[in-house]
C-alpha cells in the first residue's frame, strides 16, 4: 500500500511540474563573492563554523531560494549526520577562480590531516560544486569523509523527493530507519542514486542535485538530534584527489520571481498621540505602489479607508529597498490595518491602553518558568518539577567546557575537583533554552528588575512563589509583587555563591554533552540526588546516588563577575529593604565586601573576562557596582570619590554605562552632571550616525547573535538620557526600540516577544523547542544578518538559537525597555 501511494504521489508531482516555466537565469558572481540571480543567491563560506559551538547551521555553501535560506553547511564533513559539536573544518581563504563566475574556498581539518578546496562555478541554470583534495584521504578518514549539504526540514515537511525516479516522502516526525548495530546512527532515507530532486511538486523549494561520480544519499539528521536537517551526501572515494566529489545543483528559479513586500509595524499597536510609522521592505525587482492605506475595521469586519498617503522611500539597506508609511495623524482609537500592494496586514489597536499588558507575561510566566531549583506549575500544566536539587560539584581545573565556560589552573574554591559543594541548590534562573546558571546574566536580570521596580513601580501580582517549599504557581496571586519575588529569587543564588566562596563564580552547567542537550522538564536533567562516588552507578542511599550527573560549578574568581554581582546585590538591597530587610542587609554587606576586595585587583593586568563570553570591560563592571552602591548608600563618600575617578572610563564606554551614570546624578555634585552633558551630546551624535545606516531607528547587530537584547538596552538607556536631558535626547529612540522588538524590524513583522501583539514568535528555542512551541513572554534574539546581506528570522524552525533562543537577561531587558516606552508615550506629542 505504501509503495503504491508513493508512486501515485510521484505521478501527481510530475503532473504538477509542467505548468511552471523555469527560467534558465545564469548566476553571476557578485562583488561580495556570492553567486546571484533574481530569486537565487548562493553564499559561499561568508559565514564560518563557530570555534566554540562548531555547527550553528550557518556556514559553508548556503542557498537562498525565493527569499528563504533553504540549505546550509555545504562542506566536507566526517559524519553523515553531524551533531553540533562534531568536528568542523577551518576556513582558510576564499578567492575567485580562473573560470567565469567561479569562487574557490580553501578549508582544512588540521588535526585529521585533510586539506581541500571546494570550487563553486555557475553553469547553466545552476552551479557546479567540485571538491579537490590536496592529497588523498588519510586512511582513517576513508569511508567517513564526504560532502554534505543540509536542507531545512520546515521547507520540506509534507513534501516528496525522487532519487533516480524512485519516490519518497519527507517525514514530519523523525521515524528512522536506524542502524541495528547499537550505534544510534541513522540510515539513509534513500541512497545509491546519481540524481535527487527535492519537492518536485513545489517550484518554490524544488532543487535537483546530480552527482558525476560518488552516489548520493539522503538522511534525516533529526533521527540523531532534534535540531538536525535533511542531509544530501556523497562519500569521498578512497584514493581520490581532483574532482573527488562533483555535484551539479539546480535550484528551480521561478521566472521573474519577486519577493512580496513585508509591512512591519508594532504588533501591539499604538497609543493615540505617539508617532506611527510602518516600514515597508521591498524586493528591488518589485514594482512598488506609491501609496499605502490605513483602514479601520468596523464591528462587522468591514475595512473602512481612513488615510491614503504616499510612502516615503528610504533607500537600500543590505539587499532590500525600504519605504516608510506615516500614519501619525490618526489618533482615533479603534482597530486598524495597513493595506499595501493588494495585501492587508493583521489588525492592531490604536488605544490609550495599547501597551497596558505588553510586559507582564514576561515577568509572571517566562521568568517564572525559568526559575531554577523550583517546581513550576501553571494550572493543569507542570512546566517543571523541582530542578537540580543536587547542585553542584566542583568543576576540574584547566578545562574549556563545550558551552564556553572556562576553568583555569586555580579552582578558587575550598572544594576539590568532583566534590559536592553544599548550599548552591537554591535560587537563580536557568539562563536560556539550556539549563545552566550564568552568573553575570543572572546579575543583569536582578539589576534590570530593580531598575524597573524603582522607575516604574511594576506593581503586578499573578504568581505564587514559595521559596521554602520550592514551589511556584503561575496564575495564582499571593499578595506579593511578582517583581520583588523574582528579585529575591535571583538574590538567593548570588548570596549562596558569596557565602560558599566569598566571591562570584562563572556559573553552573551540565558536565556532559549528552546531559547538556537534554530537552523537556528541567527536573529530569539530573536525578536530584547528590553524587557519592562510593555508590555504584545504579545505587541510591538516602539523598545520595552513584550517578555523577550533578552539574559542575565553574568557580574561577574573576573581578568582572564579582563587580557585576556586587552591583546586582547592591540594587537588590534597595528593592528588598521593606519586604525582606534581613536579606537586604546581607546583600548590601556582601556587595560592599566584594567591591572592596576588588580595589587591589583593578590594575592594568587584571583579567577582563567573565570566564565564558570573553572580554568584558572591567571598568564598566567597576562603574556599575560603584553606582549601585552609591545609590543604595545614598551618596557614601567612598563610592562618590571612586565614581569621580571613573569618569574617563564612563566617557570612553558611555554606550554601556551611560544609563547607570545618569542614575547617579542625584547623589553627586553639580560638576558631575555638568561633566555628563557633553558625553550625552557626543553619544547622541554617535547614535544618530549609527542608526542612519538602517531604516529602523535602532542599532542592529551585524554579529553572529541577533540583537534584540542590544535594542532593549538601547531603549532603556535613551529613556534615562531623555528624562534627564530632554533638550538633547527625545522620546522617539525608546519608542523605536519598542517598535523594533514588537514587529517593526527586517525580514518579518513578527513580535519578537512570544504572545505579545497580534502576530508574535510562536515557535522559539526554549525548554519546549522540540515541540515547536513557545514560552509566553520570552523574547527571542530576532533578526540576524546572514553575511553578506541577508536579514533572516526563521518563523517555523526553532533550533537556530542565534535567532530564536529566549534568555532571561534579554527578556528582563525587554521588561525594562517596555516600561520605559510606556512612560515616554506621555512625552511624545
Amino acid at each position: 500500500m505504501k509503495s503504491r501511494t508513493l508512486v501515485a504521489l510521484a505521478v501527481t508531482a510530475c503532473a504538477v511540474i509542467s505548468p511552471y516555466h523555469i527560467d534558465a537565469q545564469t548566476l553571476k558572481v557578485s562583488p561580495q563573492q556570492t553567486l546571484e540571480t533574481q530569486g537565487l543567491s548562493v553564499i559561499i563560506d561568508q559565514n564560518k563554523f563557530s570555534p566554540i559551538f562548531f555547527d550553528e547551521k550557518n556556514a559553508g555553501i548556503q542557498i537562498i531560494l525565493h527569499g528563504d535560506r533553504i540549505a546550509t553547511d555545504g562542506d566536507v564533513r566526517l559524519n553523515p549526520t553531524p551533531e553540533q559539536w562534531d568536528p568542523v573544518p577551518a576556513f582558510l581563504d576564499r578567492r575567485l577562480g580562473s573560470e567565469p563566475n567561479q569562487v574557490i574556498v580553501h578549508s582544512a581539518y588540521k588535526k585529521q590531516g585533510l586539506d581541500y578546496h571546494v570550487s563553486v562555478t555557475a553553469e547553466g541554470d545552476g552551479f557546479r560544486i567540485a571538491v579537490n583534495l590536496d592529497k588523498p584521504l588519510p586512511a582513517d578518514l576513508a569511508g567517513k569523509a564526504g560532502f554534505n549539504l543540509d536542507f531545512i526540514p520546515t521547507a520540506y515537511f509534507g513534501k516528496t523527493y525522487m532519487m533516480d525516479g524512485a519516490p519518497g516522502l519527507f517525514p514530519r516526525d523523525p521515524d528512522g530507519p536506524m542502524k541495528k548495530d547499537g550505534s544510534g546512527d541513522p540510515m539513509p532515507l534513500a541512497s545509491g542514486g546519481k540524481s535527487i530532486t527535492l519537492s518536485p511538486e513545489d517550484p518554490k523549494t524544488r532543487v535537483t542535485i546530480t552527482s558525476d561520480g560518488a552516489p548520493l544519499a539522503l538522511y534525516d539528521a533529526r533521527n540523531r538530534a532534534q535540531n538536525g536537517w535533511f542531509v544530501v551526501r556523497s562519500m569521498i572515494p578512497a584514493g581520490a584527489k581532483d574532482n573527488a566529489v562533483v555535484w551539479h545543483v539546480r535550484p528551480h528559479v521561478i521566472k521573474d520571481w519577486v519577493r512580496q513586500p513585508v509591512v512591519s509595524y508594532n504588533q501591539a499597536g499604538y497609543t493615540p498621540d505617539r508617532s506611527k510609522v510602518a516600514m515597508i521592505e521591498l524586493d528591488p525587482h518589485f514594482k512598488a505602489p506609491a501609496e499605502a492605506t490605513l483602514v479601520r475595521l468596523t464591528e462587522d469586519g468591514t475595512p473602512q479607508p481612513v488615510l491614503t498617503a504616499k510612502v516615503k522611500p528610504w533607500g537600500k539597506w543590505l539587499r532590500y529597498d525600504y519605504a516608510a508609511f506615516d500614519f501619525s495623524s490618526v489618533h482615533t482609537p479603534g482597530l486598524y490595518a495597513i493595506s499595501y500592494a493588494g495585501h492587508t496586514t493583521d489588525p492592531f489597536p490604536i488605544s490609550p491602553k495599547a501597551y497596558a499588558h505588553i510586559w507582564q507575561t514576561s515577568l509572571d510566566t517566562y521568568l517564572a518558568e525559568q526559575m531554577d531549583h523550583m517546581e513550576v506549575r501553571e494550572q493543569y500544566r507542570i512546566w517543571q518539577g523541582p530542578s537540580h536539587l543536587d547542585d553542584a560539584r566542583q568543576a576540574p581545573p584547566n578545562i574549556v567546557h563545550f558551552d564556553g565556560y572556562k576553568m583555569g589552573p586555580n579552582l578558587d574554591s575550598p572544594y576539590k575537583a568532583g566534590q559536592h559543594i553544599p548550599g548552591l541548590n537554591i535560587g537563580g534562573w536557568q539562563d536560556a533554552g539550556d539549563y545552566d546558571i550564568q552568573t553575570p546574566s543572572n546579575a543583569m536580570v536582578i539589576r534590570d528588575l530593580v531598575w524597573g521596580h524603582e522607575l516604574f513601580g511594576m506593581n503586578w501580582d499573578e504568581t505564587t512563589v514559595d521559596e521554602p517549599a520550592r514551589y511556584v504557581q503561575i496564575r495564582k496571586p499571593d499578595g506579593k509583587q511578582d517583581v520583588l519575588q523574582q528579585i529575591r529569587h535571583g538574590t538567593i543564588q548570588l548570596l549562596a555563591q558569596y557565602k560558599v566562596f566569598g566571591h562570584a563564580i562563572v556559573g553552573i552547567v551540565s558536565p556532559t554533552l549528552k546531559q547538556y542537550t537534554h530537552l523537556g522538564d528541567a527536573a529530569s536533567q539530573t536525578d536530584r540526588l547528590i553524587y557519592d562516588p562510593k555508590l555504584g552507578p545504579l545505587q541510591t542511599r538516602g539523598g545520595y546516588s552513584g550517578k555523577p550527573d550533578d552539574r559542575w560549578a565553574f568557580t574561577t574568581d574573576l573581578p568582572a563577575n564579582d563587580l557585576a554581582v556586587a552591583a546586582a546585590l547592591a540594587a537588590s538591597a534597595r528593592a528588598l529593604h521593606d519586604s525582606d530587610p534581613k536579606m537586604a542587609a546581607q546583600a548590601l554587606a556582601a556587595a560592599k565586601d566584594m567591591w572592596q576586595k576588588q580595589r587591589s585587583r583593578m590594575g592594568a593586568n587584571a583579567p577582563q573576562g567573565d570566564g565564558r563570553d570573553g572580554g568584558r570591560f572591567l571598568t564598566i563592571s567597576d562603574a556599575s557596582a560603584t553606582i549601585e552602591l552609591l545609590i543604595t548608600t545614598r551618596g557614601d563618600p567612598v563610592y562618590r570619590a571612586r565614581l569621580k575617578q571613573l569618569m574617563p572610563a564612563i566617557k570612553q564606554h558611555f554606550d554601556f554605562i551611560g544609563g547607570a551614570a545618569i542614575r547617579a546624578i542625584p547623589y553627586m555634585d553639580a560638576d558631575y552632571r555638568a561633566a555628563l552633558e557633553p558625553m550625552v551630546k557626543a553619544y547622541k551624535a554617535k547614535v544618530d550616525s549609527t542608526i542612519a545606516d538602517n531604516p529602523f531607528g535602532v542599532p542592529i547587530s551585524m554579529g553572529s547573535w541577533a540583537g534584540s537584547a542590544q535594542v532593549a538596552a538601547f531603549g532603556s538607556t535613551m529613556y534615562l538620557l531623555h528624562k534627564t536631558f530632554p533638550q538633547i535626547v527625545g522620546p522617539e529612540y525608546t519608542l523605536h526600540a519598542l517598535d523594533y522588538m514588537l514587529g517593526r524590524h527586517p525580514a518579518t513583522n513578527l513580535s519578537l516577544v512570544s504572545t505579545v501583539g497580534t502576530n508574535s514568535k510562536l515557535i522559539g528555542y526554549g525548554h519546549n523547542r522540540a515541540d515547536y512551541s513557545f514560552v509566553p513572554g520570552g523574547m527571542v534574539p530576532g533578526v540576524i544578518v546572514i553575511k553578506p546581506d541577508f536579514p533572516e528570522e526563521k518563523t517555523h524552525w526553532p533550533f537556530l538559537w542565534f535567532e530564536n533562543e529566549y534568555t532571561v537577561s534579554t527578556t528582563a531587558a525587554y521588561i525594562l525597555a517596555a516600561n520605559a516606552a510606556i512612560a515616554v508615550t506621555k512625552d511624545e506629542k
